[in-house]
């Protein structure tokens, strides 16, 4: 199902008794604007939450290295993690693609139960996105809104187009974004981590 759509759903894949303390990590995390290099979203809550012990730990979940693994066929590196939730009335996202020309996995690592009533993320299946006249313009009527419940993982190919819904209930959708690269990407990842604000170690190799 990976190779064939481009992502895979990990049902219930955190540890039960870990998702209250990452819970917990992202509340903490969250904070003014200026906490942040460069200007985030309007209509979301970010938390920074890369040196949090149980965060690091969700990081390296075997099933979830092992989906990343899949995907990039050779070393890779966890070049970022963070907290984003979508607002009351807020975090739509148009289709689109973060990692083009990157080979970059992403993934994302629900801390509430999630659906398309609180902004639950869409994508559209390789095998539905192959072909398209204009690449630069997914069907949107080929998306899929996901929904499930608190410690599920979205792995996805960056290159997948995605995009989150509106927030229509305002009911809590925190979750933790995940950014996989292969190794060649070290040194340009690095160049730019302080905009990124990636303060955690990032020289642990991943070999699949």
């Amino acid at each position: 199902m990976l190779m064939r759509d481009g992502y895979l759903l990990l049902r219930g894949a955190v540890p039960e008794d870990w998702r209250e303390a990452l819970r917990a990590a992202f509340d903490a995390g969250v904070g003014t604007g200026d906490q942040w290099a460069v200007p985030r979203g309007t209509g979301w809550r970010h938390a920074l939450v890369d040196l949090d012990p149980t965060v690091q730990r969700t990081c390296r979940l075997p099933p979830l290295l092992a989906a990343a693994a899949g995907i990039l066929a050779g070393p890779f590196f966890l070049a970022q993690v963070e907290g984003r939730e979508p607002l009351r009335d807020g975090g739509h996202q148009p289709l689109h693609r973060d990692g083009v020309g990157t080979n970059a996995v992403a993934a994302l690592v629900f801390l509430d139960a999630y659906g398309p009533d609180n902004g639950a993320t869409r994508v559209v299946p390789r095998h539905l996105d192959q072909g398209l006249v204009d690449p630069a313009e997914p069907d949107e009527a080929s998306s899929l809104i996901l929904a499930g419940e608190a410690g599920d993982i979205l792995v996805f190919d960056a290159d997948l187009p995605h995009g989150a819904t509106l927030n229509r209930t305002g009911a809590r959708r925190r979750s933790l974004l995940l950014s996989f690269m292969p190794e060649r990407m070290r040194e340009a990842q690095e160049s730019c981590r302080a905009l990124r604000n990636v303060r955690m170690d990032t020289s642990e190799v991943f070999v699949p």
